[in-house]
């Protein structure tokens, strides 16, 4: 691992590489579910300062946004710069969440992506996680995931 791999928390430095990395994430999604995927209208400064973003790569090209809850974390976003697809990025960014809940003595890893995002329902089974629901959550077309971790 070269030190441009570490994932890290962000700082108030990074805010602004947290927005240019999820915009570009998520922008090709939008003229496919015709509206702002939830990561872009995200206040990224508030998520930052909560201590809830992790980004990797120096400049940055991913990032991920968890929640922990009493029982799971949330995986609120993963995002990875389209130019840094197919290098391990995504992989690696959820290895660390599970390391991250493992940590924190959770056992489940919960998340959800729109149903039009396909690419991201056929990514998340590839590592573990199951498809549990699936809802309307007001304009949002929703798919929830979870990932059971042993030993925990």
């Amino acid at each position: 691992m070269t030190e441009s791999d570490e994932i890290r928390r962000a700082t108030p430095d990074d805010v602004s590489a947290v927005r240019d990395v999820t915009e570009a994430a998520y922008r090709p999604y939008v003229p496919r579910i015709g509206l702002l995927p939830g990561p872009m209208r995200a206040d990224h400064a508030a998520d930052v300062a909560a201590g809830r973003v992790f980004v990797t790569g120096e400049p940055v090209v991913g990032l991920v946004v968890v929640v922990p809850f009493e029982d799971h974390v949330l995986l609120e976003s993963v995002a990875v710069r389209p130019d840094a697809h197919g290098r391990g990025v995504g992989r690696r960014l959820l290895a660390f969440v599970e390391a991250y809940a493992r940590g924190l003595g959770r056992c489940e890893i919960r998340l959800y992506t729109h149903a039009k995002m396909w690419e991201n329902r056929r990514f998340y089974p590839r590592y573990g996680y199951e498809q549990v629901e699936r809802r309307d959550d007001g304009t949002y077309d929703r798919v929830y995931y979870r990932k059971r971790l042993a030993g925990t």
